[in-house]
């Protein structure tokens, strides 16, 4: 930016810097006759490297003025001030440079060509230096802002999503806002054999579930080949390609094309984020791990509990399936679905104290056996209750709860409405519906026909009208559930 109200200094400035190159790259300008234009521009031009400003022109002390507005009202401590005046006498060199937050001074009466092209450089230098540190802050700073989300995520297409959006913020300068979408980023994993592309933006974003082959370009899989062979991420010009490998074996690449080149500080950054990307595929994989042996230690519970109650084991397999659905029609959060779909199964733990006399009994139970039956929704909470693991306590609470009715006539507590956890409503509703579509030793089999009109006539009543709306909606959904686990 050039600032001076002599009008021929701008055509000699420019004729001097024409042919200049810094880095590689060539300059442009904006001018400007008054310190009011300095402020001006600068608000709207706040990227600008070097302002080359005047001292002298709408007043004595008009670029004086600038520079401090400049540094105290737009807050801008990066670009590079090189006060340039023809009356030395009215802003001494020492006082100024004492007083003002500039980075060069210059009388124009000794300004020759070489000067002048030495202040840029070093001006530029400085400038360089200064946005490197900046970014390098800001990036470190999204490293740690986005480490404890990539460590909360439960999946791994969300996990790579997550990835890509912050390592595209993390190289993604400043005063590149928006540019993220210039950016190509996918994340690759083996499946069947294949490298497949599971998560992308970008170019990449309509490639999802492709072969990675035969999407890419040539000089990508030749940095896929580099990699696997090596077991290393790999970085080309504007290119990253991060090879992560988790103790079960499972290879990911993260892979981004940027559009600019990739500096050594933007790779410092990326080689300190790829640090928290192998931990948090670590981390994913070990919860899925966990929760895997969480799902067959309940499920298979569930089954013991049901085969003892003369019921088929897949009863449990569809009441669970059959409350995720449900639970996502309700827009629950996918945590809470999840938790849901692994506590189902333990809805009727209790039962293990009931006597067998009474869990096969044919045909109707007398007063005192309903009494004893009743008594399993608080054995199972009890059973349950002492364990702060997120989903025993979800299962405890579904074991209490899972036979309340909406209108206050359930068991054990008589509870109403939104009183009953969200969860036990969900259950309770499908327990019913899992029970009606399969014969028990006390009773027949009824008809799909059957147990709709049951629930519209039980809407409000026994289960939450809410609920029951959205389960009759997706009526035919939940019976290809039953289809799905028949027993």
């Amino acid at each position: 930016m050039i600032i001076d109200d002599d009008v021929d200094v701008h055509p000699v400035t420019r004729l001097v810097f024409k042919n200049y190159r810094f880095e590689g790259r060539g300059l442009e300008f904006v001018l400007g006759y008054s310190g009011a234009d300095a402020i001006h521009l600068m608000q709207m031009h706040p990227d600008t490297a070097v302002l080359f400003l005047d001292v002298v022109m709408e007043t004595e002390d008009a670029g004086l003025r600038a520079v401090r507005y400049i540094r105290e009202k737009l807050e801008n401590p990066f670009v590079r001030i090189v006060l340039r005046t023809g009356q030395p006498g009215h802003a001494p060199e020492t006082e100024v440079i004492a007083e003002y937050d500039i980075n060069d001074y210059r009388d124009k009466a000794n300004l020759s060509s070489r000067n002048l092209l030495t202040s840029l450089t070093s001006s530029l230098r400085a400038y360089r230096d200064i946005r490197t540190i900046e970014n390098t802050r800001i990036g470190l700073k999204k490293i740690i802002q986005a480490t404890g989300n990539l460590f909360e995520v439960r999946s791994l297409g969300q996990l790579a999503t997550g990835i890509l959006t912050q390592l595209a913020a993390i190289i993604t300068h400043e005063e590149q806002s928006g540019s993220n979408n210039q950016a190509a980023c996918f994340a690759a994993t083996v499946k069947r054999g294949n490298l497949n592309i599971y998560a992308a933006f970008g170019f990449y974003e309509s490639c999802v579930g492709r072969p990675l082959s035969e999407v890419v370009p040539p000089e990508v899989n030749d940095m896929v080949r580099l990699a696997k062979e090596t077991r290393k991420s790999v970085f080309t010009d504007n290119h990253f390609l991060g090879y992560f490998l988790t103790r079960n074996g499972m290879e990911n690449l993260i892979y981004l094309k940027s559009h600019r080149p990739l500096g050594k500080a933007d790779q410092d950054l990326i080689e300190i984020f790829s640090l928290n990307i192998a931990a948090a595929f670590e981390n994913l994989f070990l919860n899925r791990e966990i929760i895997s042996t969480q799902k067959d230690v309940t499920f298979a519970l569930g089954e013991v509990i049901e085969a003892r109650s003369g019921e088929a084991g897949q009863h449990v397999r569809r009441v669970a399936e059959s409350s995720r659905l449900l639970a996502q029609l309700a827009g629950l959060p996918d945590r809470d679905v999840e938790l849901i779909w692994l506590a189902a199964p333990m809805h009727d733990l209790g039962k293990i104290a009931i006597p067998d006399s009474i869990l096969s009994k044919p045909g109707r139970l007398s007063p005192e056996e309903m009494d004893v039956i009743r008594t399993h929704t608080e054995i199972g909470s009890r059973v349950l209750g002492n364990n702060d693991r997120g989903i025993i306590r979800t299962g405890a609470l579904i074991c209490e709860q899972h036979h309340e009715k909406w209108d206050g006539t359930g068991y054990p507590r008589g509870l109403v409405g939104e009183q009953i956890h969200i969860f036990a409503r969900i259950i309770g509703l499908l327990d019913v519906f899992d029970a009606l579509l399969h014969p028990r030793v006390y009773k027949p089999a009824w008809s799909p026909e059957q147990v709709r009109q049951h629930f519209e006539k039980e809407r409000g009543a026994h289960f939450d009208p809410h609920l029951i709306d959205l389960f009759l909606k997706h009526f035919n959904e939940f019976l290809e559930i039953q289809k799905a686990f028949q027993e």
